[in-house]
């Protein structure tokens, strides 16, 4: 393989919050930017539009974090950064010679993009929750029905229920109301706030009343339209044929252990589960970035000291691959991660740096409220699966034969182990869909800590790439782009 080889200061990954932010940051310092993202536009899933051609009010995350606006505003009006729209980033190398290099799929081609420094700000995605009948279509994370919402005002369903217990549920009831379906319940897995619950909370609303009032305004709503709410219910079983028919919800307990007697079952066509995010720190731990165990913020998480720079010399990391924490939280650490960058390479943002540590600690607090407040009980979601329940998608591997290895295999404790005999996680999604049941799967059955069962191994190609795009990328001469949107300049094989 010879690709063409581009050269940049600052290789950013992630067009969000946190990339967008640290993108425009170095930028300004005068620093050669690019940055790589797989929509065909900037704004990550928080600040996703509809195209230009739809006439359409701003997304209410405009009015939840006003600095959006501004950011994409400013971002559509960049030509200096290289903007690599549609672009998968699927493997980070390590040069001899230093630096680090990305290799990208964009337009049937791999580019390599070497950077003195690479900034990893991939987000994060749905926690998928493998229960009876989740492969039906019709049945969806939040964050897609979400999607659909925002990018084309699509709705997937007519009549939803919404399960889960991340407060996006609660977002996506007010845009689905506000679109004319019907919900026929909002089931929240977490037992009903209490009040020293709630007045703790209240150390974290300074800064955050925009919040506040935009989450009360939404109870008001479901109120308004009847929409039932109800706290300590799980969705334990999706029915239908061909497409989702019938949902079955139960009552459960603090730890969401399923109250006996307790079932009731719900006609619908259309299922949004949203009981938290995942981390997406396939790249980083490809790139060899050390990671830690922390549920309560998407798992496994990118370690990184207090210039957000990882245990790799010349990566850093921002936004959620760091710990699920928000877009506030996020734009903040793309500043402080780009502020970090120039310090070191053009010696001249010292004083910014120690700006942007203490915006970071200000916005924190809100951020581990919410974290607290709405954490999944994973080890209860993954007890949701029966033997026949599909646990990877990709290979058409059931919880039951996930078992019945372990059962004949008593000294294996580890994930990898299970997925080189199982082939789970042996996929195209690389086990993003199935690791963390299977993780729960042997630390149940080996009664371990899940964080001891370890992460599958990240390789590269970490996303699905066609193997024609490795064969030959010789370039000649380049097709002219539209000079405006400054993309990546397609070449002829």
């Amino acid at each position: 393989m010879q690709p063409e080889t581009r050269n940049y200061d600052l290789v950013i990954v992630g067009a969000g919050p946190a990339g967008l932010t640290a993108a425009l940051q170095a930028d300004k310092a005068g620093l050669h930017v690019a940055v790589v993202d797989e929509q065909a536009a900037s704004g990550g899933q928080i600040f996703r539009q509809p195209p230009a051609t739809f006439k359409a009010p701003l997304s209410s995350a405009f009015t939840s974090y006003p600095f959006g606006k501004e950011l994409l505003e400013q971002a559509r009006s960049n030509t200096r950064i290289q903007w690599y729209y549609s672009s998968i980033a699927w493997g980070v190398f390590h040069p001899v010679k230093g630096g680090v290099q990305l290799a990208i799929f964009q337009q049937e081609q791999t580019y390599l993009l070497e950077g003195r420094k690479l900034l990893i700000a991939t987000g994060a995605y749905d926690l998928p929750v493998a229960l009876p009948g989740w492969t039906l279509p019709g049945v969806m994370s939040a964050g897609g029905v979400q999607t659909l919402l925002k990018s084309q005002f699509l709705c997937s369903a007519q009549r939803y229920v919404l399960a889960g217990s991340h407060p996006l549920l609660l977002l996506l009831a007010e845009q689905l109301l506000d679109a004319g379906v019907q919900i026929q319940e909002i089931a929240i897995a977490r037992p009903r706030p209490q009040l020293r619950e709630i007045l703790a909370g209240w150390r974290a609303l300074p800064d955050h009343w925009r919040l506040f009032f935009q989450l009360t305004g939404i109870f008001f709503k479901l109120w308004h339209k009847r929409v039932p709410l109800r706290f300590s219910t799980l969705l334990t079983r999706v029915e239908g044929k061909d497409r989702v028919e019938r949902v079955t919800l139960t009552d459960v307990d603090s730890c969401w252990a399923p109250i006996p007697d307790t079932e009731r079952s719900l006609k619908v066509d259309g299922v949004a589960i949203g009981y938290g995010l995942l981390a997406s720190t396939e790249l980083a731990r490809q790139a060899g970035c050390q990671v830690n165990w922390q549920p309560e913020r998407g798992g496994w998480v990118v370690k990184h000291d207090e210039e957000m720079r990882t245990s790799m010399e010349h990566i850093y990391v921002a936004g959620e691959p760091a710990g699920v924490s928000g877009a506030e939280v996020a734009h903040c650490q793309g500043q402080l991660a780009a502020l970090s960058i120039i310090a070191l390479l053009k010696s001249d943002a010292a004083t910014e740096v120690v700006a942007a540590r203490r915006a970071l600690r200000r916005a924190q607090p809100f951020a581990d409220t919410v974290a607290a407040f709405f954490a999944p009980r994973l080890d209860a979601l993954a007890r949701l699966a029966t033997n026949e329940t599909l646990i990877c998608r990709c290979e058409d591997v059931t919880a039951g034969q996930v078992s019945e290895f372990l059962q004949a295999h008593p000294h294996v404790t580890s994930i990898n182990s299970v997925k080189l005999a199982c082939r789970s996680g042996m996929g195209p999604c690389q086990g993003r869909y199935c690791q963390h049941t299977v993780a729960h799967l042997v630390a149940a059955e080996r009664d371990i800590a899940v964080n001891q069962t370890g992460i599958y191994t990240a390789q590269a190609p970490i996303k699905p790439i066609p193997l024609t795009s490795l064969v030959s990328n010789q370039p000649e001469s380049p097709l002219p782009t539209d000079k405006n949107q400054n993309m990546i300049m397609r070449q002829k094989p």
